[in-house]
C-alpha cells in the first residue's frame, strides 16, 4: 500500500511541477505574444509613416513644378501683352510685312504658352470674380454685371488663376428719377 501511496504521492508532485511549467509557459507566451503586438504595430506604424512621406514628397515636387511653370508664364505674359498691341497698331498703317512677322511670333509664343497649360479666360458673359477684376462699371443695355470691354485678357494656367481678365461690367440700365 505504500508503493500506491507513495506513486500518488510523486504523481501529485509531478503535475504541480508541470502546472507550474505550463503556468510559466502561458506567461511567458502572453509576454511573448504582447511584444509581438508592439513590434506589428510599430511596423505598420513605420510603413504607414514611410507612404505618408512617400506621398508628401511626391506633392511637393508636383507643387515644385506648377510653381516653376506659373513663374515663366507670368513673365511671358507681358511679352504676349506688347505682340498683341504691336500688331494692332501694324494693323492700322498696313505694314503688312511687320504685321506677318509680328503675328508668327505671336502664334509661336501662345503656342509655347498653351503647350504649358496656359489658358485664355473666358470674358463672354457674366462677371466672376474669382476670375475677373472688374476696372469699371457703366450703365448700359446689357444685364447688371455683364462684361461689357476687355482692357486686359486674363489666363488660368491649370487650375489656378495666372492674372485675371481685367474688364469693364455693366451695371445695367440707369432708372430716370421719379419727378416730384
Amino acid at each position: 500500500m505504500t508503493e500506491k501511496t507513495t506513486t500518488k504521492a510523486e504523481l501529485a508532485g509531478r503535475v504541480e511541477a508541470l502546472e507550474r511549467e505550463l503556468e510559466h509557459l502561458s506567461e511567458r507566451l502572453a509576454a511573448a505574444e504582447v511584444q509581438r503586438e508592439e513590434y506589428l504595430n510599430d511596423a505598420k506604424r513605420v510603413a504607414a509613416e514611410f507612404d505618408n512621406y512617400r506621398k508628401r514628397v511626391a506633392r511637393d515636387q508636383e507643387s515644385l513644378v506648377t510653381r516653376a511653370h506659373e513663374r515663366l508664364v507670368k513673365e511671358l505674359l507681358p511679352v504676349l501683352d506688347d505682340l498683341e498691341r504691336a500688331l494692332e497698331a501694324a494693323a492700322e498703317h498696313e505694314e503688312a510685312k511687320l504685321e506677318e512677322g509680328v503675328r508668327l511670333v505671336e502664334r509661336q509664343l501662345r503656342a509655347v504658352l498653351e503647350r504649358e497649360g496656359l489658358v485664355e479666360i473666358d470674358t463672354d458673359g457674366t462677371f466672376d470674380p474669382h476670375v475677373h477684376e472688374a476696372l469699371l462699371t457703366q450703365p448700359s443695355q446689357a444685364q447688371d454685371g455683364s462684361i461689357l470691354q476687355v482692357i486686359q485678357k486674363g489666363y488660368r494656367l491649370g487650375d489656378r488663376v495666372v492674372r485675371p481678365a481685367r474688364v469693364v461690367i455693366s451695371q445695367g440700365v440707369e432708372q430716370a428719377q421719379p419727378s416730384e
